[in-house]
């Protein structure tokens, strides 16, 4: 249970009135009906204003004035209704841990209900015996108002008694809630037949529908299963350094700033940064990457990650309630409450659905006999047979079991799907539009090549060119100082009298001489001759065109391998002085190694248009375009002509999902079907702007995801139509007589309620290697 002033209590110091929230654990509420039935008796508690129910997880969020009702009240409401509520022990500080974020798993076969329904079954068995195999030895053992009552007839009293008590007990809480639901159908069913003297039909179907009610626990408790799974990835304790000390404490006592210690093999408890050790860490709770990453000084951490190898101190970020971890698992509990359009057409049709049946099981058990003088009995047991097919169980919770399924499965593999409509909205999707940079790329710039000049080696341009951007924070600088790094390339001069010139380039003294490294506009300027680039260059002023007695190597640079760069989508930085160029540095933004494949699966999986939208040159967007093997690229856009490019889109193809990872790229995301944010990990607002968020860098889960969400949407149109079909075909052979009360509760019931649920489980299953 968690409890806790919200917002609208924070106010309440203003004069403005408290509001209490209380999440109970409710583990029998496990369908839409028991949630309907569950809030109508909560709406007859006054001081009641918000009630969230939500059968998947089988809890009961309930918002209420504490000056009007108590939290017994909201319990007793639930109870009334015919539910239990467990763990609703009160927490002295107003809080709680996340164990009632759903319902605790239940001991389904050794439950009292099963009790009883097991010991309903063998007097069942045994009346059967008596009355059938040994009709000899079935006395006459009493008479109820004048009927004579055989031994297999007081059998089956007994087992209408234990096993359809729960039965009858649940349909009187649902009449007096005015919920027409199963127990109510087959509450009467039982108590009209044992009425009329049908002692096996009624025995018979009060054990078979508490055996089918009690394989529904058991299937929605599996169900249940993957989002515990979830939840326990949250470590509960943490080891923290206080006044010198190591002390274990709950992880949500600890504050941010504190340094935890983590062991080899421990779960990071909480997110943070590192501030001694170094490890590798699996981070594949959080973003699904199954190969651990290196974590050193200074780089992030999240809960849940698994700490490999190695020994690390981690300075707290965040707390418990506000980790990664925790906005996930938050994000997939709501999700739930943001229905498919699939599932608004089955709360809708459910509602007629039912008393449609019903009053066509009435007309059956009474129309025949009175016009047409066919026997009662017959169509007496047709007409309960029908109220048997009458419950929309299976075919009502089979939509909330594939989203939940469906979204558990992606959360586990670093994929957070933020509502059961945009699941179904990815499997649905014509276009996927990408930006370049961070998604397609990594967004780190590198060095990709060196073209020396005149008598200069590789050598000479590194360090010039490294020389002079050592003073610089520009993202080229760090590539050029990187390579020079990887190269081994020491004893860079010290530059002096450092200049940077916006737009253009840098300036410094180096021994004496003053050298440059910038756009080859820049060195136009200087008076070179670089007239021959021009219809790739970036748009700098076009100089007067003085030459400084060009060299063969440097007319052949400018000719030939500096077009040929650019064309390649590169960007060259010229290193040089006012009366020589010692050599060009090609910088370049990596494609991603799962890019290309990710964009054939996409195509492989039914993606009709895949586009690359992106505010790069056309040089640069046309070589990367051809690299991936996208559709078509869009270059040279700004956010707003972003989403000019995704309307345009829509009106052309249709659905567009839109994949980016930069603030630039929220309006387009916004206009988007679907928006879809990468590497969102630790990046809050990409978690609470995105419709769906790639935990990790990886551009290989998209894939995954279109594969899963139109999985999950074929899976729903099968539940879906597939109950009602059964239903459809035992609703017509009930009155031809091809029906019977077991078939209609093992098939209609039982039978489908089964199916649906383990056809959605199959989502759960889905993993994306082969992507």
């Amino acid at each position: 249970m968690t409890e806790g002033l919200d917002a609208a209590g924070q106010a309440s110091n203003s004069g403005q009135g408290r509001q209490l929230s209380v999440r109970l654990a409710v583990p029998e509420m496990d369908c839409p009906s028991c949630a309907q039935k569950v809030d109508k008796s909560l709406q007859r508690v006054n001081g009641i204003t918000e009630t969230t129910l939500q059968p998947t997880t089988g809890t009961a969020t309930v918002t209420y004035d504490p000056d009007r009702t108590a939290e017994a009240d909201v319990v007793a409401a639930i109870e009334g209704a015919g539910y239990e509520v467990t763990g609703d022990e009160a927490d002295s500080n107003g809080t709680s841990g996340s164990e009632m974020d759903i319902a605790p798993p239940s001991e389904i076969w050794t439950s009292p209900r099963a009790i009883k329904t097991w010991i309903g079954a063998a007097f069942v068995v045994l009346g059967l015996l008596f009355e059938f195999v040994l009709a000899g030895q079935n006395p006459e053992v009493a008479s109820l108002l004048g009927y004579p009552l055989t031994l297999a007839d007081g059998l089956f009293l007994v087992a209408i008694a234990v096993s359809g008590y729960p039965v009858v007990r649940g349909g009187y809480y649902s009449a007096r809630n005015l919920s027409l639901d199963i127990d109510l159908l087959m509450g009467t069913a039982i108590i009209a037949a044992t009425g009329i003297g049908y002692f096996v039909e009624a025995a018979t179907l009060a054990v078979l529908f508490s055996i089918a009610e009690l394989l529904e626990d058991y299937a929605m408790d599996r169900a249940r299963n993957s989002l515990r799974e979830l939840m326990e990835l949250s470590p509960d304790e943490a080891t923290v350094r206080r006044d010198g000390d190591e002390v274990t404490v709950p992880a949500e006592d600890v504050e941010v700033g504190e340094t935890v210690i983590v062991r080899p093999g421990d779960k990071i408890p909480l997110d943070g940064s590192v501030v001694e050790g170094e490890s590798a860490v699996d981070e594949s709770p959080i973003t699904g990457e199954s190969v651990p990453v290196d974590k050193s000084l200074g780089e992030e951490v999240y809960a849940g990650s698994i700490n490999e190898e190695g020994y690390l101190e981690v300075e707290v970020t965040s707390t418990a309630g506000d980790s990664t971890l925790s906005q996930i698992i938050e994000m997939v509990q709501g999700a739930q409450e943001k229905k498919t359009e699939q599932e608004q057409f089955v709360d809708r049709f459910s509602g007629y659905y039912t008393p449609a049946v019903v009053v066509l099981a009435i007309l059956t058990a009474a129309v025949p006999p009175l016009a047409l003088g066919l026997p009662w009995e017959t169509w007496f047991i047709r007409g309960l047979t029908l109220l048997v097919i009458a419950c929309p169980c299976a075919f009502v919770i089979s939509t909330p079991v594939s989203v939940v399924s469906g979204i558990t499965s992606a959360a586990k593999n670093g994929v957070l799907i933020k509502g059961g409509n945009h699941l179904e909205t990815m499997g649905e999707v014509d276009v996927v539009a990408m930006d370049k940079t961070g998604t397609l790329t990594k967004g780190e710039l590198t060095v990709t090549d060196i073209v020396p000049l005149g008598e200069h080696s590789e050598t000479d341009v590194l360090r010039y060119g490294a020389g002079l951007e050592q003073r610089s924070e520009h993202p080229i600088a760090e590539a050029i100082l990187t390579r020079t790094d990887e190269a081994t390339v020491t004893d860079l001069p010290s530059p002096s009298d450092f200049e940077s010139l916006t737009g253009k380039g840098i300036r410094a003294e180096i021994d004496g001489e003053t050298y440059y490294a910038g756009k080859p506009a820049l060195f136009e300027e200087l008076g070179f001759d670089l007239s021959q680039t021009r219809g790739v260059t970036d748009g700098g002023t076009v100089s007067d065109g003085v030459s400084r007695n060009p060299s063969p190597e440097q007319e052949e640079f400018t000719g030939s391998v500096f077009t040929e760069l650019q064309q390649d989508g590169r960007t060259v930085v010229l290193v040089g002085t006012e009366a020589e160029l010692v050599g060009g540095i090609a910088i370049a933004d990596e494609v991603r190694s799962t890019s290309q494949r990710a964009v054939e699966r996409l195509h492989d999986r039914g993606v009709g248009h895949v586009v690359m939208l992106t505010g790069d040159n056309e040089g640069t967007a046309r070589a990367i375009a051809e690299q991936v093997g996208v559709d078509e690229y869009r270059a040279e856009l700004l956010p707003d002509e972003k989403v000019d490019a995704i309307e345009e889109l829509q009106a052309e193809h249709g659905d567009v999902a839109m994949v980016g990872d930069g603030i630039n790229d929220a309006p387009a995301l916004a206009t988007a079907d679907i928006g879809i944010a990468m590497g969102a990990a630790g990046t809050d607002t990409a978690l609470e702007t995105a419709d769906i968020a790639l935990m990790g860098d990886d551009i290989g889960k998209l894939p995954y995801l279109y594969r899963l969400s139109h999985t999950a949407n074929g899976v729903i149109r099968q539940n879906i139509w597939g109950s009602l079909g059964v239903k459809a075909l035992l609703a017509v052979g009930v009155p031809l007589g091809y029906v019977s009360v077991a078939l209609a509760v093992v098939v209609g019931d039982m039978g489908m309620s089964l199916g649906v649920t383990g056809n959605a489980m199959r989502l759960s299953r889905l993993s994306g290697p082969e992507d």
